[in-house]
């Protein structure tokens, strides 16, 4: 099977090479935020590896955890891709954001092939559950616990995951998150940010999710 791993920036992308690149699994860095995802792995699907298409795409990377269920160094695995951020504000009401899908202007929820999703969860010892993407990160412990609450159980906030899932959806191509946690989402303190921690362990929860790839066909 052709798999795509697409990430934001380079150190993701080789830590995720590092234990892709002898399986033949193509990796790609794509640039920051879900514009940027999309365009660049929109065009890559397209493009296809060596005359062949993709059969399927994953979003790599590190991101902000939210505690307990995602603390620092852990690994997530979307159950969910939302589009936590994509909406209208709405003063005056119950909520202060009304999402797209509500307005009724497409969609803000991709959901990965649970049982492929749930098997690599399982082989990277990963936390199950949503991961969020946003355009602007979290600085705040007010918006960390507006994101909690608008999406019970959420396990990560990252950049790009939404981007790449349109990008596959429109390409007709199924989609994964995975995520490794280097700082708590909340106010920015990037001294208590673990970097090389999160790539590290991104690298090694590739590792074991690389046979699960390999050995996967979606449906009957």
């Amino acid at each position: 099977m052709r798999t795509l791993v697409v990430t934001a920036v380079v150190t993701e992308r080789d830590a995720v090479a590092a234990a892709c690149a002898p399986a033949g699994i193509d990796v790609l860095a794509v640039g920051a935020g879900p514009a940027a995802a999309a365009a660049r792995t929109a065009v890559a699907l397209l493009r296809g590896s060596h005359g062949r298409p993709y059969e399927l795409v994953v979003s790599a990377g590190i991101g902000g955890g939210f505690p307990p269920l995602a603390p620092v160094g852990s690994v997530a695995v979307a159950s969910e891709i939302v589009a936590a951020d994509l909406g209208a504000e709405t003063p005056g009401g119950p909520e202060p954001f009304t999402s797209v899908a509500d307005l009724g202007f497409g969609t803000t929820v991709h959901r990965p092939p649970e049982a492929l999703a749930r098997a690599v969860a399982e082989a990277a010892g990963a936390a199950y559950g949503p991961v969020l993407t946003v355009s602007t990160a979290t600085g705040t412990a007010e918006r960390a616990a507006l994101l909690a609450r608008r999406h019970p159980g959420a396990l990560v906030e990252a950049m790009e995951g939404f981007g790449v899932a349109e990008a596959a959806a429109a390409c007709g191509v199924p989609v994964l998150e995975v995520r490794t946690v280097s700082n708590t989402v909340g106010p920015r303190d990037r001294g208590a940010w673990r970097m090389a921690e999160a790539l590290d362990a991104l690298t090694a929860a590739f590792g074991r999710i690389v046979p699960v790839l390999d050995g996967w066909l979606e449906g009957p």
